[in-house]
């Protein structure tokens, strides 16, 4: 059985993570990891973590506290040979259950493009409402989890 686990990203497996590509359909939905590791390594909002399945970098995501304290994930990418496998609702669970532990977190969002039905469904599986917040212009909606 493989295990799944998430860990930070470290000079040790940035390559991997930037080396990480979605399905070609994919691509309007998520920005390369290497912008999303700048945003995080350039910024002051985004933590980055590698998703590894029995040691092998096969995804990455990050994540950031919000000034109203709720945990927000972005950024989410599952390498196209590891999709469809559980990975990103693996990764979500795990995140989900840390965040929600925290005493401090009244909740955990994200924001996602509309017409990603497949990111849309995922996340409303696990718990998530769209709450007519936007982000990112107006492209993105905000859906939200509470605790």
């Amino acid at each position: 059985m493989s295990v799944l686990t998430l860990e930070p990203v470290t000079a040790a497996n940035w390559r991997e993570c930037a080396g990480l590509t979605v399905r070609p359909e994919q691509t309007e939905y998520v920005a390369a990891v290497t912008y999303y590791l700048c945003l995080c390594f350039y910024g002051s909002t985004w933590q980055p973590l590698a998703i590894t399945r029995s040691g092998t970098v096969v995804g990455f995501c990050m994540w950031g506290v919000d000034d109203d304290a709720s945990r927000w994930i972005g950024g989410l990418v599952i390498d196209s040979a590891a999709q469809r496998t559980g990975i990103a609702r693996s990764a979500l669970t795990t995140l989900i259950e840390r965040f929600e532990a925290e005493p401090d977190c009244p909740g955990v969002a994200l924001s996602y493009t509309p017409d990603n039905t497949a990111a849309k469904s995922l996340y409303a599986s696990l718990g998530f409402r769209e709450t007519g917040e936007t982000v990112d212009d107006g492209v993105e909606v905000v859906a939200r989890r509470y605790v």
